[in-house]
């Protein structure tokens, strides 16, 4: 861990999802759930995607006009980034629809990096593949669960 406060970030779908639905449930993780440890959003300074309506892919070449941060090789520089240099991956793929294919690659990046990740999903969600469930050190269907997971991590004691 770099510093004195342990990093996780906050893997999830994006595309398809609003301003608020891709950042309500990381906000709440940040401000209520992880004391002492820093959150790391793809969605930090993404604010000008309030008002945007549902967030596409790639394809939508409106959006990439947006910012040079929604621009496709903004988005991979510094997802990657994150992902690598923090020191554990909270992956929220509750109530998904369909796979989210960037939090998919963010899961390889992940192992690649043997950095842990806990995975917060429904026994039947659309994620459910061999391939993830290796990856995961943890699979669990709550935030809270995977938030208690996080603390003996990085705590080493029960909370």
């Amino acid at each position: 861990m770099r510093g004195s406060r342990p990093r996780v970030y906050l893997a999830g779908p994006i595309t398809g999802l609003n301003y608020q639905g891709a950042t309500d449930w990381r906000e709440h993780v940040i401000e209520e759930l992880l004391p002492g440890i820093i959150g790391v959003s793809p969605m930090r300074g993404k604010a000008y995607l309030r008002d945007y309506g549902v967030i596409g892919g790639t394809s939508d070449e409106a959006y990439t006009k947006i910012s040079v941060l929604a621009h496709p090789k903004g988005v991979i520089c510094r997802d990657r980034w994150d992902v690598t240099t923090c020191d554990a991956v909270l992956m929220n793929l509750l109530g998904a629809e369909r796979v989210s294919i960037g939090t998919m690659i963010e899961a390889g990046w992940a192992d690649a990096a043997r950095k842990p990740v806990i995975v917060v999903r429904e026994p039947t969600n659309v994620h459910a593949h061999m391939m993830l469930d290796e990856i995961a050190g943890y699979t669990v269907e709550t935030i809270e669960e995977a938030v208690h997971i996080l603390r003996i991590l990085f705590y080493r004691k029960s909370q």
